[in-house]
């Protein structure tokens, strides 16, 4: 496909995936907890194990991708187009169930295909969009997350409020056609892309074991993208807590469902301007100081619940949904891409994708321990300490970026006034 600009059919079909892929499939589960727990029963903590179950599937299937584009790199579209149709299928399959292990089945289900999707969606669009405006891109397509979200907490009155048990059964089933239809979406348009143009035969430049080694070694090099990879991390640890429990502390502060659905909204609202204003900035300012700042002002954020005031609260998920949702995930794939060779960027991001998996898997247990031990207030503050983390990360990052800047200006200098 030849290069286009940040604005094209494949972008938008890929940010309508997005509403699925991140808004549907993965973070309605925290808005609908206290829908599903009273037709299902449980604790918060238990319901919690759940969420974990979702990012156990999402890390297998992160790790199951990276040697699976390896073996087939010419196959690419054929596994996106199978995984999307799939993921959308299994949400509405998630609707019927009655108890905790089918929940949990379909829960690792959706969190293995949304790894598959998350990454040959993003490496599909990226690879049709001109370099100087892939972070734009890659906002355009992550603010689909926020999109998904505002419109999960518009459900709210009907998947959480008493008066309507089966609401959250609803719920998924609509998401789930709508994402069958994003999915064909999307395959018609990258078909009609592909077809337009001659796509060159890819060329093996390297053996599939020593590129895969060859990509370990620049993603966990500490002088190259590992203090990166580590702030995703975290990120994911962090975030996973503060979503999977506000709503839940919400509810059991007594907040009437419409109110605790448009404080969720507010985040997805907020978080559509995240991803436009945070494309613009890391391709203005491709740096880890840019990513740190973000994540810095939603650690703050998260920390409006110690306040143990309703306005702080909002105010502060007003700000992690503004400045540190959508943020990291598309600055680390807008990094990744600069950084990375063209044929490594999709394993590279599969890779980057099973460490976010494992701080989400992490974040999902000690979230509901510490949930059950002091209660929610403490636990979705908790969160705070993790952002706090992978903003300490990022910096670095940025620190060392900086520093290789300036060796590389250095050795310029030099050279030239070798001659």
């Amino acid at each position: 496909m030849g290069t286009k600009s940040a604005w094209n059919w494949i972008t938008l079909w890929s940010s309508l995936l997005f509403v699925v892929i991140l808004g549907f499939s993965r973070l309605s589960y925290g808005m609908f907890l206290p829908g599903i727990q009273r037709v299902i029963g449980g604790s918060y903590g238990q319901l919690g194990i759940l969420g974990t179950v979702n990012f156990i599937g999402y890390l297998v299937g992160t790790l199951c991708l990276s040697p699976l584009i390896s073996r087939f790199p010419d196959h690419k579209h054929v596994i996106n187009r199978m995984t999307c149709v799939l993921l959308g299928l299994t949400l509405i399959g998630s609707a019927f169930s009655d108890h905790f292990t089918q929940l949990g089945l379909w829960r690792f289900a959706i969190g293995w295909l949304s790894a598959f999707a998350t990454v040959l969606v993003l490496s599909i669009a990226m690879d049709a969009v001109r370099p100087t405006e892939r972070g734009v891109a890659s906002g355009l397509i992550w603010l689909g997350g926020s999109a998904g979200i505002l419109v999960t907490g518009l459900f709210a009155p009907f998947t959480i409020d008493p008066s309507h048990l089966q609401g959250w059964r609803y719920a998924w089933v609509i998401m789930g056609v709508f994402g069958v239809i994003a999915a064909l979406g999307f395959e018609f348009v990258v078909t009609r892309e592909r077809g337009a143009v001659k796509i060159p035969a890819p060329t093996e430049s390297e053996p599939r074991d020593q590129e895969s080694n060859h990509v370990y070694r620049l993603l966990l090099n500490s002088n190259k993208l590992l203090f990166l990879i580590a702030s995703y991390f975290f990120f994911g640890w962090g975030y996973i807590i503060y979503f999977t429990y506000l709503i839940p502390y919400l509810v059991n502060q007594g907040i009437p469902s419409l109110y605790a659905g448009l404080v969720w909204s507010g985040i997805g609202f907020a978080g559509l301007f995240n991803g436009w204003i945070g494309g613009k900035a890391i391709d203005r300012w491709p740096s880890g100081y840019t990513l740190a700042s973000g994540l810095t002002l939603g650690t703050i954020g998260a920390c409006g619940v110690i306040t143990n005031n309703m306005f702080f609260t909002v105010l502060g998920a007003t700000t992690v949904g503004l400045v540190s949702f959508i943020t990291p995930p598309l600055m680390t794939t807008a990094l990744l891409r600069r950084h990375v060779p063209h044929h490594a960027y999709a394993p590279s991001l599969s890779i980057a994708t099973a460490f976010f998996a494992s701080g989400q898997i992490i974040g999902t247990i000690v979230g509901g321990l510490i949930v059950e031990q002091y209660g929610l207030p403490f636990g979705v503050a908790s969160s705070a300490i993790f952002m706090a983390l992978a903003a300490a990360f990022a910096a670095l990052y940025g620190l060392q970026q900086r520093k290789l800047e300036i060796r590389h200006c250095l050795s310029v200098v030099e050279v030239e006034a070798s001659y």
